[in-house]
């Protein structure tokens, strides 16, 4: 039998929960609903979700903290996670994408999207399944085992700055465009924010270290592009 996607749904509106799981029903996935913090992380510690929506206010404990904490467990790190909430301004989605979402999306919202950014997020979870080794100056990714070596040291990526690093080493130096990269990698665009690629763009060069600023450089006005240093 196929095993169907689980999907954590993190929301203390019963009414919400219930529309989210109902429509999770007929698509395919298994919706899991935890009504507070609390109940969220006894779900996460029983079985690990495939998707997790969170709702950013919750009793108890904060979305926001949650998603810190989820993502900084090794056991929950590569978890994608869309966060829900009816704070719109820039600076909480920022705060929202900054926190480990992987992507962000406001209340009220059409079930029809909210499906489509599921499936989108659970594509990209998996790095490109290109076979061999690409190599740009001291940094080198290996896409059939998952392995990225920079200065012989090995590093810990997420899903989506896995695929991101992937796509850049594939086209060394060329520049490539916020909604060129959002195309590329993330697939689903139009559901998603520019503002999303410099996210992972910083969380890619954090993982790179001190000379992350020269391999992953950002062409002013034009985008972003993998440079040899």
């Amino acid at each position: 039998m196929r095993r169907l996607p689980g999907v954590l749904i993190v929301e203390d509106e019963p009414a919400i929960a219930e529309l989210i799981s109902v429509n999770l029903k007929h698509s395919g996935f298994r919706p899991i609903w935890a009504i507070d913090s609390a109940t969220a992380q006894a779900e996460l510690d029983a079985v690990l979700p495939d998707v997790i929506l969170l709702d950013w206010m919750l009793p108890g404990e904060s979305g926001l903290t949650l998603a810190k904490r989820w993502r900084a467990h090794p056991r929950s790190k590569d978890v994608p996670i869309i966060m829900l909430t009816a704070r719109t301004d820039e600076v909480d989605r920022v705060a929202g994408l900054d926190a480990g979402a992987d992507d962000y999306i406001a209340k009220p919202f059409s079930t029809k999207e909210l499906l489509a950014r599921i499936r989108a997020v659970l594509r990209r979870r998996a790095p490109e399944q290109d076979a061999g080794v690409v190599t740009v100056g001291a940094l080198s990714l290996d896409a059939a085992t998952y392995r990225v070596v920079y200065r012989d040291q090995p590093l810990k990526l997420g899903p989506t700055e896995f695929k991101l690093l992937h796509y850049l080493m594939t086209y060394p130096e060329r520049v490539h465009s916020r909604s060129q990269l959002l195309d590329k990698v993330w697939g689903d665009h139009v559901f998603i924010e520019e503002r999303t690629v410099d996210v992972h763009v910083k969380r890619l060069r954090e993982a790179l270290g001190l000379d992350a600023g020269l391999m992953v450089e950002t062409v002013r006005g034009a985008g972003y592009r993998v440079t040899s240093v």
